[in-house]
């Protein structure tokens, strides 16, 4: 009686391509991290730029 491949341990292939998997699931996530990071910070700067170029309310009324 053979045992399922599912209980074995996992042949070499399947060990670097669980290795390469995790590695690039690493990579796009510090990617996506350092891109929302990004994205705060320009917003950020876009606001105060915005606020600052608003006209003031004269008060000449």
């Amino acid at each position: 009686m053979t045992v399922p491949k599912s209980l074995q341990e996992p042949s070499k292939r399947e060990t670097i391509a669980e290795r390469t998997s995790a590695a690039a699931i690493e990579i796009i996530d510090k990617e996506t991290s350092q891109r929302q990071k990004k994205t705060a910070r320009l917003r950020e700067a876009r606001l105060k730029q915005e606020q600052a170029r608003e006209p003031k309310p004269s008060k000449s009324a």
